[in-house]
């Protein structure tokens, strides 16, 4: 998994975030990187050029390959339609402060129409070596399990399965479903069950528990755009992690 990894790059500081986030999975997963650039009206043509060519060279220094992709189009459209050729997309997202619109218009519409994963990334990249998945035991939150299990399996790393719920007896059940399908692919979990409401608790025990990478599942509304789940949204806002969102 991730042999190819699609990157977006926008010269801010959270398209830099991501990019840096790639590489360092590149390096583990000893991935091809690309390097997209969807270019809008305003782009100066030079600047696109020197910024791509450092992505090249930073990615070369990591002793990984790279292939540089840019074009014109809606960044949205072009990263969708870039990302069939990729195991997953990396993005920037806006600040953990902008309450309501931690996604930004661009990764929201991103998540609604990719085929692979997205990965949203925040903050300074991370090893993704403590990795959350908010379980509720419905579809999304399986798929997502099952990428985090996936991922673990050949990174190295641990999953922590975390659930909210106002019925203690209730949740234990739910995430024995998860333990189940963990322990079969011999991934080294912790399971953690609060009380509460998710979109609540859920962030402060990602803190807490110091997890460095979030597993979501992505809801597929009607017509198969696939959305984000309010608690999901709620723990976005809440945390500045690398969010992996499987659709």
């Amino acid at each position: 998994m991730f042999t190819r990894l699609l990157v977006g790059l926008d010269g801010s500081v959270r398209g830099d975030s991501a990019f840096e986030q790639a590489v360092l999975l590149g390096e583990r997963f000893r991935s091809t990187v690309i390097v997209s650039h969807v270019r809008e009206p305003g782009d100066s043509d030079g600047e696109i050029r020197d910024m791509l060519e450092r992505a090249r060279t930073r990615v070369a220094a990591a002793g990984l390959e790279v292939e540089i992709v840019s074009h014109d189009g809606a960044p949205d459209t072009g990263l969708a339609m870039l990302a069939k050729s990729a195991d997953a997309a990396l993005v920037g997202r806006q600040g953990v402060a902008a309450r309501g619109n931690a996604l930004g218009t661009t990764v929201g519409s991103l998540i609604r129409i990719a085929e692979s994963c997205v990965v949203v990334c925040a903050g300074a990249a991370t090893p993704m070596r403590s990795c959350a998945v908010v379980f509720d035991g419905q579809d999304p939150s399986r798929r997502a399990l099952e990428l985090a299990g996936r991922f673990a399996s050949i990174a190295d790393s641990t999953v922590h399965i975390i659930h909210a719920t106002d019925d203690p007896a209730a949740g234990v059940q739910v995430v024995g479903v998860a333990e189940a399908v963990l322990s079969l692919q011999r991934v080294a979990f912790v399971t953690h069950v609060e009380s509460g409401r998710p979109g609540r608790v859920l962030p402060d025990l990602v803190k807490r528990i110091r997890c460095d990478a979030l597993f979501a599942g992505a809801h597929l509304a009607k017509g198969g755009a696939a959305t984000l789940t309010s608690h999901a949204e709620e723990i976005l806002q809440g945390t500045d992690i690398p969010f992996v969102i499987q659709p």
